[in-house]
């Protein structure tokens, strides 16, 4: 074993002993029962660790070192800077959901994967809703209202309010045994007492909560260049992001004058919008019926090479997750485990929504827009990407990686989709055009929110003039922002680097005259497996695994 495969193995050890929960749902069963130390002392040591381990990561030279060695050195030392560069702001402090995310996904992952007999699922089950407690005390004592700021709160009481109802009422059915599931109800009862005290003290600390959700510039330009390997600061960033939305205007602009004689594309999707399935389960429906015709595609044409015995399942998103992700999104197999079953979770609505509102929700998931989510989400978006590269990655891509590949990547397929004719109405075109110009919006407000240049309610404005949301979804979205910076600018950052990647990629096998759509589909295909298979790098470090360039 090399110097570098032990550090390696030292590093992903300390990771799963201060996170069990994740190593738990990268399949490894031992951690089942545990949930993580979430006190103050915890979250100091894991900075002192995060120091650490990056000076021994820098401290490794590359001699010796084949290129992937050397990349699997750069991917900790990008991550590890990343969490030096933002430990002085102490999410810890300001976010609940630190606390409330773990023990729901937690004991979500339990039955979703069921890894284990179900006896064995319960104990480790009741184990965990035992700690739940203790963890939410911890969150009690850490949220600051000094520094908490009121939305970023409220975004985790919601989800505290749907957790209560989870470990109570839901989390017992899904057990069979009559006394394993009277044991779960007892223990969620427990749980479900200490998630409504948790409630009550959120209801509080967001009345009382004065503090700043502006993550500054210093940070957020750092964390483009020493984390995720890109060559641009925040403003630079944010004048690419204006670039592209003007673009992206004009080429739909153009689209909607030859299919409908009005350059007004946000008057024809609106009007598109209203042809959307009329109930969750219509929605469900649609959406498993464009994943499978995703992925026939893929057959068809040989984009990508399709791993034997993968499969897709089309779900409703877990109820707990309801009241913070009205969104489409994906949770793979765990990644230490040879499960190839991905679970795609359509956004159903929280418990309690009214039926004006819920149809409200259904129109932002038309039959002419389901096709490009499906395929952001499954073929050959997520689901295919993180199935095949836990193929082929190493031990330590598979745990570590960054948003700006894993959700550049789902937004350049569905860029190659179009390209290849996958849409074939200009509505299905339109909208997926919409949904990239939507993260060209992102981009402007997320970079100018935390530069100081927008305030919310600019935010909000800015996202309701440029796109066609709706205000109560402008203002999730940018709230969205503030919670979580930096992730925002991902989806369509990464994409731009992708394409950028394939640009230089085509160039260098000799094709870079020919346009991609007309290019070999083999030498795309080896393109996409090559790239896919690098893991979820930062953008520069996954372009040298495709290019086979030196440190």
């Amino acid at each position: 074993m090399t110097e570098l495969q032990q550090l390696i193995d030292g590093f992903l050890e300390n990771e799963f002993e201060t996170s069990p929960v994740l190593a738990s749902g990268l399949g490894l069963t031992e951690y089942d029962h545990r949930l993580d130390d979430l006190s103050a002392e915890s979250f100091a040591k894991r900075d002192a660790d995060a120091t650490d381990w990056l000076d021994r990561f820098e401290a490794v030279p590359d001699d010796g070192l084949d290129a992937d060695g050397r990349i699997d050195r750069d991917l900790a030392i990008a991550m590890l800077r990343g969490r030096t560069i933002t430990a002085d702001w102490q999410g810890w402090k300001r976010d609940p959901l630190t606390y409330t995310s773990p023990a729901l996904g937690g004991l979500f992952g339990l039955f979703l994967h069921r890894l284990r007999p179900e006896a064995e699922l319960v104990d480790a089950a009741i184990a965990r809703l035992e700690e739940i407690p203790r963890a939410l005390e911890q969150g009690r004592q850490n949220i600051d209202p000094s520094v908490a700021h009121p939305l970023i709160v409220e975004r985790g009481l919601a989800s505290a309010k749907a957790g209560g109802r989870y470990v109570r009422d839901l989390l017992p059915d899904e057990v069979a045994d009559p006394d394993a599931q009277k044991r779960m109800r007892e223990a969620g009862r427990r749980a479900g007492e200490a998630f409504d005290a948790w409630v009550e003290h959120l209801d509080t600390v967001r009345q009382e909560a004065t503090g700043e959700w502006r993550f500054g510039e210093e940070r957020y330009t750092r964390l483009l260049r020493e984390k995720e390997n890109l060559p641009y600061d925040a403003r630079s960033l944010r004048d690419r992001g204006q670039a592209e939305y003007d673009r992206l205007d004009a080429e739909m602009r153009a689209l909607c004058l030859e299919a409908r004689g009005t350059e007004d594309w946000r008057t024809v999707l609106h009007e598109a919008n209203e042809d959307h399935p009329r109930t969750e389960e219509d929605m469900r429906v649609a959406y498993a019926d464009w994943t499978e015709r995703s992925r026939q595609f893929l057959v068809e044409t040989g984009l990508v090479t399709l791993p034997e015995g993968d499969a897709c399942v089309v779900e409703p998103s877990p109820v707990f997750q309801r009241p913070v992700i009205g969104v489409a999104s994906y949770m793979s197999s765990p990644a230490f485990t040879d499960k190839l079953l991905g679970h795609f979770f359509v956004p159903f609505a929280p418990d309690g929504t009214p039926a004006e509102e819920l149809q409200k929700r259904l129109a932002a998931n038309s039959h002419s827009g389901i096709p490009t989510t499906a395929v952001h989400e499954t073929y050959p978006g997520h689901h295919w990407h993180i199935t095949w590269s836990k193929m082929h990655a190493s031990r330590i891509r598979l745990v570590l990686g960054t948003p700006y590949f894993s959700e550049g990547w789902a937004l350049y397929a569905e860029r190659v989709m179009r390209e290849r004719g996958f849409f074939t109405d200009p509505l299905q075109e339109l909208q997926h055009l919409e949904a990239t110009l939507f993260r060209a919006a992102r981009i402007v407000v997320d970079t100018s929110l935390h530069l100081g240049d927008m305030d919310f309610e600019q935010g909000v404005a800015f996202m309701m003039e440029k796109t066609p949301l709706p205000e109560p979804t402008a203002r999730a979205e940018v709230g969205r922002y503030c919670w979580w910076p930096t992730q925002a600018s991902a989806y369509l950052t990464g994409c731009l680097e992708i394409l950028r990647i394939r640009e230089r990629y085509l160039a260098e096998s000799g094709v870079g005259d020919i346009p991609p759509a007309e290019v070999d589909v083999a030498t795309m295909r080896e393109f996409h497996d090559r790239l896919a298979a690098s893991g979820r790098l930062p953008l520069g470090l996954a372009e040298r695994a495709v290019m086979g360039d030196p440190a």
